[in-house]
């Protein structure tokens, strides 16, 4: 799976105008399921980055996860991760997972994240949806399991 992590002041997520997810200081985090992924890849994802250490410390320090800030977690579909830009100028997603097991493994990255103490509010698979959001830092990072 492949994620982009984002530390956000806030962020939401809004599907035909409505605010369907969204949370205060925390992670915005666009998960893409892969082929051949399964549902262990999922939990290695949530379960690292659940403890990922891009939080300050009182000394200013990248030092602390979400859990130990008690940030919540946006998590929004995004397969577009999965781009192959290497031919040509329009990007491929045949690397995406199809969207019957991409949906599943995505909930289940979301309901580990969740089970493993961080607040998760999420998208809607497959929507056309407006995401918003205040990066603090900022700090983006990208990660696949």
């Amino acid at each position: 799976m492949r994620a982009l992590l984002q530390r956000v002041s806030e962020a939401a997520v809004r599907v035909d105008g409505d605010v369907i997810g969204q949370t205060g200081p925390g992670l915005l985090i666009l998960v893409c399921a892969m082929q051949g992924d399964g549902e262990t890849q999922a939990e290695a994802l949530a379960a690292k980055i659940s403890k990922l250490r891009i939080f300050e410390d009182d000394a200013g320090k990248m030092n602390r996860s979400v859990l130990d800030v008690g940030g919540g977690a946006l998590v929004v579909s995004q397969f577009t991760l999965a781009a192959d830009t290497s031919r040509g100028n329009r990007p491929g997603f045949s690397t995406a997972a199809h969207p019957l097991l991409g949906e599943p493994l995505y909930r289940h990255f979301a309901n580990h994240l969740a089970s493993l103490g961080v607040p998760v509010e999420t998208g809607r698979f497959g929507a056309d949806m407006k995401v918003s959001l205040i990066n603090d830092g900022p700090v983006t990072i990208s990660m696949e399991m």
